[in-house]
């Protein structure tokens, strides 16, 4: 038997849960810890699973997944360091926590993998980066993959870029929703009923990122095949590139990566 032991069981911990349950997993073969007894309370009735102390819980993982809030991270080491076996593999989902540190508040030589999950992983079409640490080996660095790869899409990278992935990815998610607001506030200013412009931007944002993923085509070649000439996309875009959104989002993107950077050296 595999266990694999979640330690932190907020949102993002559920998600992985949930996911590796939908995926097959036996709920026997899970772990969770939390803060909040009533919160871990809840998960146990609800999946099936076991709920031990972080110790308890690492000592009886081989994959020990780190789901804590970055501030929590060094307690969190501090108390399941000397629990995590030799052979166990470390997955830390923690947003700015390199995997140096990890690796300096484990044993010698413990095998850590770095993750930038983000929020659609809560229905299965998450976008994680995985990185391995110093001491991971490939067997490890599969396992990661697999577990992450429950809740939607993996890839493989260099530590060194997942700032730039959390920049992308990581906080993707928001800029699309603000792009959403944006153009469901438009259609209310238009005259749409708020329900009804809701439902037209999901779904023209749903279609559009499904024509992406399906054609392969670039974004350039499907928005030209949208834009007329001299018609009323052609017009709207006008006013977008006016007002330098392209730039900015740019810009918007470069400062979350600096950011990160920031979390990751400890100056923030």
């Amino acid at each position: 038997m595999t266990v694999t032991a979640i330690l932190g069981a907020g949102v993002m911990g559920e998600t992985l849960l949930s996911g590796l349950l939908r995926s097959g997993r036996d709920a026997g073969d899970i772990v969770v810890t939390g803060r909040n007894p009533q919160r871990v309370a809840e998960l146990v009735e609800r999946h099936g699973v076991r709920s031990l102390g972080n110790a308890e819980a690492a000592a009886a993982a081989q994959t020990v997944v780190l789901c804590v809030k970055p501030q929590d991270m060094e307690g969190l080491l501090d108390e399941v360091r000397d629990h995590v076996g030799p052979d166990a593999v470390v997955v830390s989902l923690a947003a700015g926590i390199t995997t140096a540190f990890v690796e300096s508040r484990l044993p010698e030589g413990t095998s850590v993998v770095r993750v930038m999950p983000n929020t659609p992983a809560l229905v299965d079409q998450g976008m994680a980066a995985i990185a391995p640490g110093s001491h991971c080996t490939d067997d490890h660095l599969a396992e990661a993959e697999q577990l992450l790869s429950s809740c939607g899409r993996v890839v493989r990278l260099a530590e060194k870029h997942l700032d730039a992935v959390t920049a992308i990815s990581g906080s993707g998610p928001a800029y699309v929703f603000y792009v959403v607001e944006a153009m469901i506030e438009a259609g209310v200013v238009l005259g749409l009923p708020r329900a009804t412009s809701t439902e037209l931007v999901v779904q023209t944002l749903y279609g559009a990122a499904t024509m992406l993923k399906e054609t392969r085509e670039h974004p350039t070649v499907l928005r030209e095949q949208v834009s007329s000439p001299g018609g009323t996309t052609v017009a709207a875009l006008r006013q977008l590139d006016d007002h330098k959104v392209r730039a900015a989002f740019v810009t918007a993107i470069e400062a979350a990566a600096a950011r990160s950077r920031q979390l990751a050296s400890g100056t923030a």
